[in-house]
């Protein structure tokens, strides 16, 4: 057989995942891609792949089998249980199986295989887009993921230690761009308490909380739809934030009081439901 690995059984939510399919914002098809790039990047290099290359997404409770020989790496947030080393590079053996406990603390973790999982590209990326559905399905029982050649070599550090999840989350905020919408909003935003929602996924982290209030002059007025990006914080009727992740639409019809630093996105991907959630205006945009 070529060189693949099989799904045993996919956990929650188990998807390929590379680096997206940016650029198609004018046809209507977000980024998507992996929610925690970092860990993705760092699995892949360690198995010695581009950082592009299309690995596996995963809430944990996962089992593989390597149907050829192979190098595999995890990484993300510390597991429960694993019947391998994690952050670091193991050696499959053709029939070996691999078993993921899920996450002791954050969310989602990343698998990286020795010559990526070369599933056919749709628009340039292997990646899943739960929202418009393009990329392949979720895995599921049974699933054959094909492997590209190996050619890299893997890492030879002796390992590194597992991403550090925060137990609360302090995001910076820039202001805008309709920040005028609201009331005091830098004043609101610094003082409203939330948590993650449970009905948070990769369209957006919703949050459950404070509500925010509109200015008075746009209580009832409606908004046309305008783009919108990856970690822009939308406001909905009921005044409870949503900060867009990967998966997120292109146009949106709520007004959008702020966007979150590049740099916390990460983070996001790794917010377990109830985690506690502060939002902090940027002193520039005020």
């Amino acid at each position: 057989m070529s060189r693949a690995i099989t799904v045993l059984e996919p956990g929650p939510l188990a998807l390929v995942q590379d680096l997206g399919r940016p650029g198609y914002a004018h046809l209507g098809v977000p980024p998507s891609g992996a929610l925690d790039i970092p860990a993705l990047t760092l699995a892949n290099r360690l198995v010695g792949n581009p950082e592009s290359a299309a690995g596996i997404e995963t809430m944990g409770n996962l089992v593989l089998r390597a149907e050829s020989s192979c190098t595999i790496a995890i990484t993300g947030p510390p597991l429960l249980k694993s019947t391998v080393d994690t952050h670091q590079p193991v050696y499959l053996a053709p029939g070996q199986q691999l078993r993921l406990g899920g996450p002791s603390a954050g969310l989602r973790c990343y698998i990286g295989v020795s010559g990526g999982i070369e599933v056919p590209p749709e628009l340039g990326s292997r990646a899943t887009d739960v929202l418009s559905g393009i990329g392949p399905k979720p895995l599921s029982v049974g699933d054959t993921l094909p492997l590209g050649p190996h050619i890299g070599e893997p890492s030879t550090v002796d390992g590194l230690p597992p991403e550090r999840v925060p137990s609360r989350l302090e995001l910076p905020v820039l202001l805008g761009p309709r920040e005028d919408w609201f009331d005091d909003p830098a004043g609101q935003l610094a003082a409203g308490v939330w948590t993650a929602s449970p009905r948070s996924n990769r369209i957006g982290l919703r949050l459950d909380g404070t509500a925010l209030r509109r200015a008075e002059q746009f209580r009832d007025v409606e908004l046309p739809s305008e783009p919108v990006i990856t970690g822009a914080i939308q406001v909905p009727p009921d005044g409870r934030p949503v900060i867009f992740l990967a998966d997120h639409p292109t146009t949106g019809g709520y007004p959008v009081i702020g966007v979150v630093h590049p740099r916390v996105l990460p983070l996001l991907a790794q917010a377990r439901p109830g985690t506690p959630v502060r939002l902090r205006p940027d002193a520039r945009s005020a």
